[in-house]
C-alpha cells in the first residue's frame, strides 16, 4: 500500500513545478540542467520523492534561485509564508 505524501513534500514539488513553468522549461530540460533524470523531476513535482539536500541545491541552481527562495514558495503553498 502506497503512503500518502507529506504535505511539505507536495508543497515543495508544487514550488518546483511553478518555477519550472515560469521559466518555460520542460521536466526534461530541468532534469538536464540539474543533472537529474526527468522522471525524478516528475516524482518530486508529484510529491512522490523527498529529494536530498544535494538534489535541492541542484534544482535551485537550475531554476536560477536560492534554495531558500524555493522553500519560501513552498511555504506560500502551505499558507505559512
Amino acid at each position: 500500500m502506497a503512503s500518502t505524501p507529506d504535505e511539505r513534500v507536495l508543497a515543495f514539488g508544487t514550488a518546483v513545478r511553478a518555477r519550472r513553468e515560469e521559466l518555460g522549461l520542460s521536466q526534461e530540460a530541468l532534469g538536464y540542467k540539474a543533472k537529474v533524470h526527468r522522471t525524478y523531476v516528475s516524482d518530486i513535482e508529484r510529491g512522490a520523492r523527498n529529494p536530498t539536500v544535494k538534489v535541492i541545491w541542484k534544482l535551485a541552481d537550475a531554476l536560477e534561485m536560492q534554495p531558500s527562495v524555493l522553500f519560501g514558495i513552498a511555504e506560500g503553498v502551505l499558507g505559512e509564508g
